[in-house]
């Protein structure tokens, strides 16, 4: 018999937008630990933005008729480029949906330096994103349907053994944005690790370090991806092709009300998007030597499992 799961989800309420930690004296030690919460696979959650997400910018989000805007999967805004990708419509529309992530985007990050206080300077601020559409029934392809449980990795950017911390918002005013998630980590990759290719990838991985040994000696960079970036693209889809997985593994549903905040390291916490609309997003990338709990890392516990090293 499966031992229950413990609830994944910490509501954060000494935090305020504007004004931060309530009590100043304990905020280094809150940030600390917040930080390893996250990295030991729990969600945090704020009941409201802790963060400036003006009321004019939500409700021209909400009113825009995406459909009509020939949309991607998602709308997506890269701060580095200040670059929106997923729309089309007219310049005074993009012009002003550019504005707003971008807004968004440096409110995020100005939070994230003050509520995580050990991650602050040393985190790459990655893509922002708005989900427009109904999860339920959307009938995206198998990879990237979102109702089913996995653990994220970046087909573009590899993390080399990084952990993938989200930030989410639900803009929906009147409706849950609603979650499965399922056992840690360890947990599954104790379970499903091997069949899902460890042994082979991390034997594998000494041909692959020494080839880019010798490409560095000779000036080329940029190889490529670590073999544990390898593996996590490689279980990411193995989770969702399990349908043994999907069907019969232990589930916590949880369910974020509107205007909800919740941080979570989706690398680490495998989740499924059952239902909602109206989500918006940005994404960071901790590098290894800012964790605090590195032990907790994926790619700690795989290196374990597979008796090597998966970070070159």
């Amino acid at each position: 018999m499966t031992p229950p799961i413990n609830p994944p989800w910490i509501a954060v309420e000494d935090y305020r937008q504007g004004a931060g930690w309530v009590n100043l004296e304990e905020c280094e030690g809150r940030s600390l630990r917040c930080c390893e919460l996250l990295e030991r696979g729990k969600i945090l959650l704020f009941r409201e933005p802790p963060f400036d997400l003006p009321d004019e910018d939500r409700k021209f989000l909400l009113v825009q008729e995406w459909t009509e805007l020939r949309l991607h999967k998602n709308v997506s805004y890269r701060p580095s480029e200040d670059v929106l990708k997923g729309v089309s419509g007219s310049p005074q529309t993009i012009a002003r949906l550019r504005s707003i992530f971008r807004n968004y985007s440096a409110a995020v990050i100005d939070f994230m330096g003050k509520f995580l206080r050990p991650y602050a300077g040393k985190c790459t601020v990655d893509f922002s994103s708005f989900r427009p559409f109904e999860e339920e029934r959307r009938g995206l392809p198998l990879h990237k349907r979102n109702d089913l449980l996995h653990v994220d990795a970046f087909p573009s950017r590899p993390t080399h053994g990084g952990r993938i911390l989200r930030v989410f918002t639900n803009l929906n005013p009147t409706r849950a944005r609603v979650w499965n998630t399922t056992e840690p980590f360890e947990a599954l990759a104790r379970r499903y690790a091997s069949d899902a290719g460890l042994e082979r990838i991390a034997r594998e991985s000494w041909v692959r370090r020494r080839v880019e040994d010798w490409a560095g000696k000779l000036g080329w960079r940029g190889m490529g991806r670590s073999p544990y970036d390898i593996f996590m693209l490689g279980f990411h889809d193995y989770l969702k092709e399990n349908t043994d997985f999907q069907k019969g593994c232990p589930k916590i549903r949880l369910e974020f009300p509107p205007l909800a905040t919740w941080l979570v390291l989706t690398d680490g916490v495998a989740h499924a998007v059952m239902s909602g609309q109206y989500a918006l997003e940005q994404t960071f990338l901790v590098p290894p030597q800012a964790l605090v709990e590195p032990d907790q890392a994926p790619y700690r516990i795989l290196e374990k499992l597979a008796g090597q090293p998966l970070v070159c």
